[in-house]
């Protein structure tokens, strides 16, 4: 563009003035320049350490310095969290870090339905009453748009990935709709045995510890009243794998975390639970199997038998997919390093 300045023909767009290597963009809003950049400018230190570019704030103006490629993906990411704070939201760390993976998904992985390059930046979102969630990773960005077009959908991968949070989410958002008229969540209780006599109290004590996280996420999603008058209803039901035996669950949406613990017989019967207008979302960690030796993941079987089946869609999460702490990712890394060695030397 060598050098002409281009002005947008919005006004909720920054103008740009740029060069092949070399981008000025002016945010017409002060406050929200401010905000956009961070405190002591941490988000433009985010993106230069991320895209290796120089990104210099002058007032509501940041200069950006770098390849074309890069200097791009940093406009983008910087265009999509201004009208981000536009309308209504906040720009925190995480923020930032999910439209910077999404501005290099739009190059890197064109592939993806929803990227369009050199484009402003699309992702999916989920949204309950009390909380909308932005995709952060491509990753996340498809497994949403498959939750919402697909009847039976598997998200498997690594712990911090978001795909139980996400698929819980999911459940929300339907019953709120009234897409569904109840969410029923599930989880192996006891490993792969589901053995709850040894513990103290009744059912729901026995049960709640091994089905915290999926409390915590519909805690986040819906507030805390609505949740408890949503399960004395039923029409919130939390219960271990064994009590879906025997049932059809019609007119929900199902979840079936920890996924990886179920047997090949405990994932049959639950997959051949599904009845009319349901939803049903499983999700595990192949890594992490806690079955005893010998027995088969009803989750592993379950992916290498249903891959080609019309109207389910799997999807794969990798280490790069990880948004909790950085560090949780680089020790994913390092396990799954550790392991494929070890496989590779059992295979000599």
């Amino acid at each position: 563009m060598n050098g002409q300045e281009l002005v947008s023909s919005s006004p909720r767009h920054p103008r740009i003035a740029s060069d092949a290597n070399h981008f000025v963009l002016t945010f017409e809003n002060n406050r929200f320049a401010s905000e956009l950049f961070g405190q002591f400018d941490q988000n433009l230190k985010l993106l230069e350490e991320r895209l290796h570019i120089d990104a210099r704030a002058r007032g509501n103006s940041v200069v950006i310095t770098g390849d074309v490629v890069t200097t791009n993906q940093a406009r983008r990411t910087l265009d999509y969290l201004y009208e981000k704070l536009q309308k209504g939201g906040s720009v925190e760390r995480s923020d930032v870090e999910g439209a910077i993976r999404m501005a290099v998904a739009a190059d890197d992985q064109l592939s993806l339905p929803t990227m369009e390059k050199k484009a402003k930046l699309t992702m999916a979102q989920i949204s309950t009453r009390k909380k909308t969630i932005i995709a952060r990773t491509p990753t996340q960005d498809a497994y949403m748009r498959a939750l919402e077009r697909n009847e039976l959908v598997f998200g498997v991968g690594p712990a911090g990935t978001g795909k139980t949070y996400l698929a819980v989410a999911q459940a929300a958002q339907l019953l709120e709709r009234g897409a569904v008229e109840k969410i029923i969540l599930t989880r192996p209780a006891v490993e792969a045995g589901e053995r709850l006599g040894f513990l103290p109290g009744d059912l729901k004590e026995k049960v709640d510890p091994y089905l915290r996280p999926l409390y915590d996420a519909l805690y986040d999603m819906i507030p805390g009243d609505k949740v408890e008058r949503a399960i004395t209803a039923g029409v919130i039901e939390i219960a271990p794998l064994a009590f879906m035996r025997g049932r059809t669950l019609s007119n929900a949406a199902i979840i079936l975390d920890e996924a990886q613990n179920t047997t090949s017989m405990q994932m049959k019967m639950f997959l051949t639970r599904l009845g009319e207008n349901s939803r049903m979302m499983i999700t595990g960690d192949p890594s992490q199997i806690d079955l005893p030796r010998g027995v088969k993941s009803g989750l592993v079987e379950a992916l290498h038998l249903l891959t080609e089946v019309e109207g389910i869609s799997i999807v794969r999460f990798k280490d790069a997919d990880v948004v909790r702490h950085p560090l949780v990712g680089r020790i994913v890394r390092a396990y799954d390093a550790t392991y494929t060695a070890r496989e590779e030397d059992a295979i000599k």
